[in-house]
């Protein structure tokens, strides 16, 4: 197979006319030659950190909408089902990821659960993740949030970290605004990356200590404006990714939109692909092809380098999309789910109180962050309940892997008018989460998520609709066109309903997430990050 298009030599960053031959999947050789084409060939995206569940979408589907955006490789952390299911969900998602094209790389989960203040469906403890890291399909140690077993030397947490040393893979952090002492030590343990950066001195310090800073843009926590003027000094040491996509926004775009931003903002174009396409390779030693004799024929031709439209994908030299069509077919897979709680009725959301004053949860649009708020009480027979006038609205995590009382909190920003929103997609553990304006609307929210064994949701006076996800209580078994679809009605129906955070129901899904500042929700209880401690949602 002969390719021809004008060459993109990021190494060298030149740019010429040439043609490239490929046989048995490899670049035989890339020679310059005249021609007619107009169109640009370079190396092929890569997600540098993302989880693959939060595009609800198995990974042979997610790959399916990867490559209309020239994405050729990911770096993922199956730690969300891993949450549910323990190892064997680590083992669906390599054994399912290896029947497509795309190159999955996957890491071994290294904080399951993410803590002891929460109820997952399994644990993966240091001697499991030892098991994994002797597997080629095991690239790396995923993110280590746990970074307080890590300042404190805690004798797992290490042991973890030790064991992906001894098979000399790279391990990932995970450390939102770790500064000063304490972010050296964390360093100092081996941990090579981050992704969770929000402000840009937390990058630089981050950088100038040694580590690699991951740019995240997903669906949910957005800090591409906040970091990207840290590229043109420090792009050998960057990386793009999403972290969370969700299925409409992966119909859209993936890391060729954040390709074209950068540009856009007078980026040079070489440091900017080796963002995109080289660092991730190199940093995690994959198999992954960079446009030089000898490597795997993994490329995209694209129709300029400032919107980088992607006119085809290769992998391994096979065409695997071409102008909106992918060519990857659909895969049978065995439906795994970890589901075992009943039915809630209306008074299990109830929380008697006397107290004039709540601590509440602030959410931030774009953010993982929240902030911690005070408000006054609306107290009606003696229990407290939605303020859908101040936009305080009652919050809920139900333990989905066994018959307990729901915790109760209040949530400022969602600013729902009416019924109630939830889903069972909620970092880390994936308990059930629920916002709603009244008890009534929640429970019937509540409910509709456990009747299908997982989904999101949306529940009003007149309307009912969920996007059901029976693997794992995280994932459709449908395409990815079907679910994108699908999870663009139901955001648009809760956007109907009265909120106006850009992705309501991914900032839902981080809202149990006890590993990011500041106040959070588990299924036992209200939680201040802060201080790793329970606390109260009564102020007296």
């Amino acid at each position: 197979m002969i390719v021809q298009g004008n060459i993109v030599d990021i190494p060298n960053r030149d740019i010429y006319k040439g043609e490239i031959l490929v046989e048995n999947g490899k670049i035989v050789s890339i020679t310059r030659k005249s021609h007619d084409s107009e169109s640009f060939i370079l190396p092929g995206f890569i997600d540098a950190h993302i989880h693959i569940e939060s595009s609800m979408l198995v990974p042979s589907e997610f790959a399916k909408l990867a490559v209309l955006h020239g994405t050729v490789a990911t770096v993922s952390d199956p730690h969300e089902i891993a949450n549910v299911l323990g190892v064997k969900g680590v083992d669906f998602m390599i054994e399912n990821g290896s029947r497509v094209p795309l190159k999955f790389n996957f890491g071994a989960p290294s904080c399951v659960p993410a803590t002891s203040f929460e109820s997952a469906g399994a644990t993966i403890d240091s001697n499991d993740i030892k098991k994994m890291l002797e597997k080629p399909e095991i690239k790396y140690l995923a993110e280590m949030m746990n970074y307080p077993g890590v300042l404190f030397d805690d004798e797992e947490v290490m042991r973890k970290i030790d064991f992906a040393k001894q098979y000399n893979k790279p391990i990932d952090g995970h450390a939102p605004g770790l500064r000063g002492e304490e972010l050296s030590t964390y360093i100092d343990a081996g941990i090579s990356t981050d992704h969770e950066c929000f402000t840009y001195d937390e990058a630089f310090e981050k950088l100038q200590k040694g580590m690699k800073i991951i740019i995240r843009e997903g669906s949910a926590a957005k800090n591409f404006e906040a970091l990207i003027d840290l590229l043109p000094t420090h792009f050998e040491s960057m990386m793009f990714c999403s972290d969370d996509k969700h299925p409409d926004d992966l119909l859209l775009g993936h890391i060729n939109q954040l390709c074209a931003r950068a540009v856009a903002k007078k980026m040079d174009v070489f440091d900017v692909l080796r963002v995109a396409c080289v660092n991730p390779v190199e940093h995690y030693k994959l198999d992954v092809g960079l446009l030089r004799q000898g490597d795997a024929a993994d490329f995209i031709m694209v129709e300029d380098l400032t919107s980088f439209k992607v006119l085809e994908t290769y992998i391994d030299g096979n065409l695997v999309a071409k102008g909106g069509d992918s060519f990857i077919e659909t895969v049978d897979f065995e439906v795994l789910n970890n589901f075992n709680t009943e039915f809630k009725n209306i008074s299990d959301f109830e929380f008697h109180s006397a107290s004039d004053r709540i601590r509440v949860i602030e959410a931030l649009d774009g953010e993982l962050i929240t902030n911690e708020v005070e408000a006054e009480s609306l107290i009606i027979d003696g229990n407290l309940v939605s303020n859908s006038k101040t936009d305080i609205l009652k919050m809920t995590v139900v333990n989905r892997y066994k018959n307990t009382t729901p915790a109760i909190a209040f949530i400022k920003s969602f600013g729902l008018k009416e019924g109630a929103i939830a889903s069972s997609v909620g970092h880390d553990s994936h308990n059930i989460i629920a916002v709603g304006v009244s008890d009534e609307e929640i429970c019937k929210a509540v409910n509709l998520i456990i009747k299908n064994k997982g989904g999101i949701c949306a529940v009003s006076n007149e309307k009912e609709k969920i996007v059901s996800l029976p693997v794992a209580g995280i994932m459709s078994d449908r395409s990815g066109a079907e679910v994108g679809a699908a999870y663009a009605e139901l955001d648009a129906l809760a956007k109907n309903m009265g909120s106006q955070l850009r992705a309501p129901y991914m900032t839902l899904s981080f809202m149990a997430l006890l590993v990011i500042p500041s106040l959070k929700l588990s299924d036992k209880g209200l939680f201040d990050v802060n201080t790793f401690k329970f606390t109260s949602l009564e102020i007296k």
